[in-house]
């Protein structure tokens, strides 16, 4: 039965909408009770709730309470699934982890090491190291190369033989491919600095040595 008495919902808490201002109105679970429960106490005794009528109300009732159950136990597998993140995340500190970049830290007496995927064999393959003025220090000849991933270490030794300064070094991967040199997406290896939380839900950011931070998502690889 429908209750038409606007004073009954303003005593249940619930606002009424005035002609022609539509807005948009949430039933909680304490107040859909106090609905129906309103509702039976105002029927009309010659002509009570009808069986399939009452069922309809609690089947209304089952879905919002439902819902509400679902809502919750998806918050606390959320949370779960976060906190177990951020303790896998944790124990990569001072570890190295493989990730899609161009960028390389050099350290002193170190080397840069990286893969790349041969879409196609090929029989031209090299890998150029960059220094931070675009200038090429290094060119590594991979020689002929099949299909599939490729390795290649930098021993931090620029063409003369003299060892290149620590820092920040641009790698480049190159192949040629239906006849023109195509570059490749490369891979580098970088040491775990730190991992930090993202605010706002936005998961696990993963502090690269010397480097950007990369998403947690987007390591390829733990070495």
């Amino acid at each position: 039965m429908a209750v038409n008495n606007i004073e009954t919902f303003k005593n249940l808490g619930l606002t009424t909408v005035e002609a022609g201002k539509p807005q948009k109105q949430k039933l909680g679970q304490e107040q859909f009770l106090k609905l129906m429960t309103t509702q039976l106490t105002h029927q009309d005794p010659s002509k009570p709730m009808q069986n399939g009528d009452f069922l309809g109300q609690m089947a209304q009732f089952s879905t919002v309470s439902g819902i509400q159950d679902l809502q919750n136990s998806f918050q606390d597998f959320a949370s779960s699934l976060s906190s177990s993140q951020a303790l896998q995340a944790a124990s990569l500190v001072g570890r190295s982890v493989m990730a899609d970049s161009q960028q390389a830290l050099l350290a002193a007496g170190g080397e840069v090491a990286g893969e790349f995927n041969m879409p196609a064999g090929s029989a031209k393959v090299n890998v150029k190291i960059l220094d931070s003025n675009g200038d090429i220090i290094r060119n590594l000849d991979l020689g002929s190369q099949a299909k599939g991933k490729v390795k290649f270490v930098w021993d931090g030794l620029e063409e003369d033989g003299t060892f290149a300064n620590p820092g920040v070094y641009t790698v480049q991967a190159e192949a040629f491919l239906d006849g023109s040199n195509t570059q490749l997406a490369t891979q580098i290896r970088s040491e775990v600095e730190s991992v930090t939380m993202a605010t706002g839900g936005r998961g696990l950011k993963v502090n690269l040595a010397g480097l950007d931070t990369i998403n947690f998502n987007e390591i390829k690889k733990i070495l």
